[in-house]
């Protein structure tokens, strides 16, 4: 059956039908979305959105940051795992972090992570050795940890409360309980999987070696606490009334964040507010439109500043050291990796 599998998937990729449907959804997506918001914002009072940032809290902004930072922090986790796993333990964690937040800052704002973010990624793993491989294998395993969270998260909280899913796909709840048992089941039948011998996907020099069972525990735990700190970023900004509780609203969040995934638009935009404002339709949407904004400030724009500044901070001080006349040295220095490499290449050529 997975042999079947694998024929299918390879017929699918030689005759692009994947990437012509994914095409199509992410443009589905986005023009139901407009549709949606088109009909949703008519009649917003712009003055009393603004009314509601100015009216929130100082203290809640602050939260909010606080639980974005340690959503940040938890992504660095993502890129330490995936490096580990691929066997390059010499790369030190304060690397993985850097990796780790701006690829997701940037690929988050720009859109098209999966190649925006690989781009960052690259050009940072690139100074320790690691080809295009390798960030490829990274960004797999990543990508990984986030979909195992994501469905950790859909699959629990929709099974707890389905009437929070309902909100926003329109089935009947029975059906959305039945559709996240599913889910369940399938995340346990994944972790089985791999718990009982060491699987491998990809061919070749592509070959990655999935992460056991314990491992794969790992993977699903750092991603629910990922999406738990956002969810609960977001849940500090949207109105205190009504109160829905925290379930619902992180049921929703996540759902519209994967609605902005699918939609490949940068920072999911217009899709994730249609999510939100149809999932949560029972908030005032000036003061949910508000909390919306403030939750952009400090989840994309704020990190994604950051990240820039970041980098080129990194790109100045690399081209400051390259720049450097090898003399002006005085004692004995520690080679870089990548030029380690090629002094070694060179003498075993009898170059």
């Amino acid at each position: 059956m997975l042999e079947a599998i694998r024929r299918a998937m390879a017929f699918l990729r030689q005759k692009q039908i994947l990437h012509r449907l994914g095409v199509v959804i992410s443009i589905a997506v986005i023009g139901i979305a407009c549709y949606v918001l088109y009909h949703m914002l008519r009649g917003i009072d712009t003055n009393e959105v603004l009314e509601a940032i100015k009216s929130t809290e100082p203290r809640q902004i602050a939260l909010a940051g606080l639980f974005v930072t340690a959503g940040y922090f938890t992504l660095t986790f993502y890129d330490l795992f995936a490096v580990r796993a691929i066997g390059h333990a010499h790369v030190p964690y304060r690397i993985n972090a850097l990796a780790a937040f701006t690829s997701y800052s940037i690929g988050h704002n720009v859109g098209a992570s999966v190649f925006t973010g690989g781009a960052v990624r690259y050009r940072i793993y690139s100074a320790w050795g690691l080809n295009a491989i390798d960030v490829a294998k990274i960004c797999f395993l990543a990508g990984l940890t986030f979909w195992l969270g994501n469905a950790a998260v859909l699959g629990l909280g929709i099974a707890y409360h389905p009437e929070a899913a309902a909100n926003i796909d329109q089935l009947p709840p029975w059906l959305n309980r039945t559709l996240a048992f599913g889910i369940i089941i399938a995340l346990v039948a994944y972790v089985v999987w791999v718990w009982t011998q060491p699987r491998v996907v990809g061919r070749g020099p592509w070959t990655v070696t999935l992460p056991g069972g314990p491992l794969t525990l790992l993977q699903i735990a750092i991603g629910i606490v990922d999406l738990g700190f956002c969810a609960l970023a977001m849940y500090v900004l949207v109105p205190d009334e009504p109160n829905l509780g925290f379930v619902v609203v992180a049921v929703i969040f996540v759902s519209a964040t994967l609605l902005g995934f699918a939609s490949h638009s940068p920072g999911g935009l217009g899709v994730f507010d249609a999510a939100m404002l149809v999932g949560l339709w029972q908030m005032d949407r000036e003061d949910l439109l508000g909390g919306m904004l403030l939750f952009r400030l400090l989840y994309y724009i704020a990190p994604f500043v950051i990240s820039v500044i970041l980098l080129t901070f990194r790109e100045v001080i690399v081209g400051a050291r390259l720049k450097r006349p090898p003399q002006a040295d005085s004692g004995p220095r520690a080679e870089p990796h990548h030029e380690a490499v090629l002094v070694r290449k060179r003498g075993d050529s009898g170059v």
